[in-house]
């Protein structure tokens, strides 16, 4: 009998411990993606420069090249600015921004990229994609996956809690993500990927069941290592859909209508899921997402994160155009304006209670 297989695109090492970013010369040279530590360092205007002084000591035929921004712009800048210097890898040396542009700039020069994560505010560290802003707003940009992940625990402790707690918003979100995926194979015939799903789901429950908090190393190693999964996800399923549902088209739909006032994702996404949940009927489920994310100190109402009920109810009315295509909760049930309002109040009535 034939053994049929697959080959899951992941990355060849996963470190996530402390002081994990000391010995990011030696990790690469041991795994091969850098004997020669040739390395476009990719960092930001502001915190980067505090790491730059503590790594360049260590990593001494490194360059390093400054991120202005998280948009396209910034990160063809950099493609050009490393193209034909024969890197063995570039590395992303920061946040979700850094590390998109990134992802994106040795794509575009054909290199391998190292994520070296300083926050775990989204799934993006390890994902096949980078979320750049644009003329447009913002787009997604299909790019290769960080070959190597490196996340010291040291310095994601120095992180903003916010950052580190928006990703517990994102982890969770996998779960209304993956049911809204099932939702539209049930309707539409959409083929699911099984292994992405499990993937995606595990990595949520993990994270929504654990008693930890972020003051807790056990906590910060199962929600970085959910993270890390949900990005091999994506690469299993080769879109955002394992990830990405009504929770990430609400949030989309803030950072469009109100892009000088959108929250953090994490933030957005997590009480997106909370509200997804709710619209196909889950209470329990919703109960406990709010439950969770309130735990965490995350939003769970619009007005926590400076959005007011009616702008909240406007966000999910315009969200399923943000994804044309994608099938969710919220374009099976393509609920009025006044049918959103009534729903919302529903949902926060039960959220308050």
């Amino acid at each position: 009998m034939p053994v049929l297989t697959r080959l899951i695109p992941s990355p060849v090492v996963v470190d996530i411990s402390r002081g994990a970013m000391d010995d990011l010369a030696g990790l690469l040279a041991d795994q091969r993606i850098s004997a020669s530590g040739k390395l476009a360092m990719a960092i930001s205007n502001g915190s980067g420069r505090a790491l730059r002084e503590k790594l360049a000591p260590l990593l001494p035929d490194a360059d390093w090249y400054c991120v202005e921004d998280g948009s396209i712009d910034s990160a063809v800048r950099l493609a050009d600015a490393i193209k034909g210097k024969r890197y063995d890898a570039v590395v992303g040396l920061g946040g979700g921004k850094i590390i998109d542009v990134a992802k994106y700039a040795a794509a575009r020069v054909g290199v391998p990229m190292v994520s070296v994560a300083t926050n775990l505010s989204h799934d993006g560290i390890c994902s096949p994609v980078s979320t750049l802003d644009n003329d447009n707003g913002r787009g997604s940009y299909g790019v290769p996956s960080p070959i190597a992940m490196v996340i010291d625990l040291d310095v994601i402790r120095d992180a903003p809690a916010r950052f580190v707690r928006s990703g517990i918003g994102d982890a969770i979100s996998n779960i209304s993500a993956i049911a809204d995926w099932e939702l539209s194979h049930r309707h539409t015939g959409e083929q699911v990927d099984g292994l992405a799903a499990a993937m995606a789901r595990t990595a949520g429950e993990a994270v929504l069941r654990h008693p930890g908090s972020v003051v807790d190393d056990e906590f910060l190693i199962v929600l970085a290592e959910s993270l890390v999964l949900t990005g091999i996800a994506m690469s299993i399923s080769g879109d955002t859909r394992p990830a990405s549902g009504a929770c990430h088209e609400i949030s989309h739909a803030f950072d469009l209508l109100h892009p000088a006032r959108s929250a953090l994702h994490g933030e957005q996404v997590g009480l997106g899921a909370a509200f997804a949940m709710h619209l196909r009927g889950a209470r329990e489920e919703s109960g406990l997402f709010a439950e969770a994310l309130r735990r965490h100190g995350l939003p769970v109402l619009p007005e926590e994160i400076g959005f007011t009920p009616e702008e909240f109810v406007g966000a999910v009315r315009y969200a399923p155009q943000t994804r044309p295509g994608r099938f969710t909760i919220l374009e099976h049930l393509d609920l009025s304006t006044d049918q959103i309002r009534d729903a919302y109040a529903d949902y926060a009535k039960t959220i308050r209670s």
